[in-house]
């Protein structure tokens, strides 16, 4: 008899390291099996019951997980990232989008098999926004989920599409046949901002550039900063976003007013990160040139979001403010990596 399982896609990332991690911490009743096009990290292996190799876009693979596991949760990571994608927008609408439909259906077909429904986690992001102009930006500050949906790179092209097909898949699918009947697909979403981990390096993000600053700072490197110093996001340490999937996918299903969520935890300017991080390396070489094609971008994601409603409907709350995320999380951590070498 086939054992409940969890597949996480994208094991290799960053989210999926923490996330597996924490999996294993917990003790998930339930077995994990990761998904990624390369082969998982040796330090996850033995904490996964199966580590598959293999693309989202391959429907034979996906086929073959429908008939070896009772899948009942999803933590769809996978995804071409945001800077590479502006170079490869074909592809990155392939992986993203094409892959993403790849595993909702897969979602409801085992969710039909097993008669429960699948729970999908699906990490969407602050690049589904589009705010206009610097000025637009300073004078909206925090932004809800439906404000300024209007994204200028393929990355949030893809992700807000996505957060509509996972909508409909849980709320509307196939609402005209004869046969109608929910798909048994539970999809919710987080729009992630700015994430930094100590654990793993960048891959590809255009907000990046913080993540980028602490890494070069500990190993001694000088780094010259893409964006201008006025530059400001939200950002949230890799621990808060672990707990922040976690936390929506325990949520009972009647507490969520909406299948989308933003989730925050401090804000920074550029400048303010570079002074964090000399005080934390008063040796470090932080300078400003920016690029422009990926400053601009920056420029049109929020300098801040509004998470009222997943602190209302399931009672997040980030552990680290920008204070904690420095002094108990990244400093620490990523001096001990470079220190153990």
């Amino acid at each position: 008899m086939r054992k409940p399982a969890v597949l996480v896609t994208g094991a290799n990332g960053e989210v999926g390291y923490g996330l597996i991690e924490n999996f294993n911490k917990q003790k998930l009743e339930m077995d994990v099996i990761a998904l990624d096009i390369r082969k998982l990290e040796k330090g996850l292996r033995d904490k996964v019951s199966a580590a598959i190799v293999g693309d989202i876009l391959d429907e034979n693979l996906l086929q073959r997980l429908v008939s070896e596991y009772e899948i009942h949760a999803i933590y769809h990571l996978a995804a071409l990232l945001s800077t590479r994608a502006e170079f490869t927008p074909d592809t990155a609408h392939r992986v993203n989008v094409d892959g993403t439909l790849n595993l909702l259906r897969l979602a409801h077909e085992q969710a039909r098999w097993h008669g429960n429904p699948v729970k999908f986690l699906f990490p969407s992001s602050i690049a589904v926004y589009g705010l206009p102009s610097v000025g637009a930006k300073k004078e909206t500050g925090r932004v809800r989920e439906k404000q300024w949906n209007f994204p200028t790179t393929m990355y949030g092209c893809n992700k807000s599409y996505c957060e509509h097909l996972g909508r409909y898949y849980a709320l509307h699918y196939r609402q005209l046949a004869a046969d109608a009947s929910p798909s048994g697909v539970d999809f919710r979403a987080i729009r992630f901002p700015g994430l930094i981990s100590a654990m793993t390096l960048p891959s590809g993000g255009t907000s990046d550039y913080a993540a980028e600053m602490i890494h070069a700072a500990a190993q001694g490197n000088p780094y010259a900063c893409f964006v201008s110093e006025e530059a400001r996001i939200p950002f949230m340490v890799m621990p808060d976003a672990i707990k922040s999937l976690v936390d929506l996918a325990a949520a009972p299903a009647d507490k969520l007013s909406q299948r989308v969520y933003n989730v925050s935890s401090f804000s920074l300017s550029a400048a303010e990160l570079r002074d964090r991080v000399v005080k934390a390396f008063p040796d470090a070489k932080v300078t400003f040139e920016p690029d422009l094609p990926r400053a601009r971008i920056v420029d049109t994601w929020p300098a801040d979001v509004d998470d009222s409603p997943a602190r209302s409907d399931w009672s997040w709350q980030p552990d680290f403010d920008a204070d904690a995320a420095f002094d108990k999380y990244l400093v620490p951590a990523i001096r001990k990596r470079y220190a153990d070498g």
